[in-house]
């Protein structure tokens, strides 16, 4: 069975729609282990399915973060790194380990409105304050840059007049929850 990992530090509403996926028989794959940086209720909702999680948190962890992550991730032989709204950027070294098995989801069609400090509700912010007339989300490979690796797939969301921040991101949050599901299952069934 293809393993994933879902590293999350917010709320896991992307690890639901994996979790939901898998259950189901749509996913084929095992969430075998679910990482906070911080804690959150994205591990309380693993914990709350029978998910092996734990939280690593980056204050305590600091540079050594990633060193835990993949002592973790590697205990559990898991075939692909799942970034479902995970804030803390991780190292090169991680990176250069796990290239090719590393994959995230950003709220923008990258390269729009990605980069340092694009993250959750300013990047909503960002979009509005240039007047774009559409956003969307993204699933890409993690490189070395921040929100800079080969595109997966990409879903386009109009922007309405009457958007705030708030409603654009709910509306884009929707169709996260279909693409990364999506994006997994295509790496799957290429591997």
């Amino acid at each position: 069975m293809f393993k994933i990992a879902v590293l999350v530090s917010g709320g896991g509403s992307n690890l639901q729609s994996i979790i939901e996926k898998s259950k189901s028989g749509e996913l084929a794959c095992e969430i075998a282990c679910v990482i906070g940086d911080r804690e959150c209720y994205g591990v309380e909702r693993a914990a709350e399915q029978g998910i092996v999680s734990c939280i690593l948190d980056r204050k305590v962890f600091k540079k050594e973060l990633c060193r835990e992550i993949d002592r973790v991730v590697s205990e559990k032989e898991v075939d692909l790194i799942v970034l479902a709204g995970f804030l803390s950027i991780i190292d090169e070294g991680f990176v250069e380990k796990w290239k090719g098995k590393i994959i995230n989801i950003h709220p923008s069609l990258l390269p729009k409105f990605g980069g340092p400090g694009m993250y959750g509700i300013k990047v909503h912010e960002a979009v509005l304050a240039a007047g774009e007339k559409e956003s969307g989300c993204t699933v890409h490979y993690v490189d070395m840059g921040v929100d800079s690796g080969e595109i997966i797939f990409q879903v386009k969301v109009p922007v309405m007049e009457e958007d705030t921040a708030e409603i654009l991101q709910k509306r884009i949050l929707v169709e996260e929850h279909k693409l990364l599901p999506k994006s997994i299952s295509k790496i799957i069934s290429e591997r």
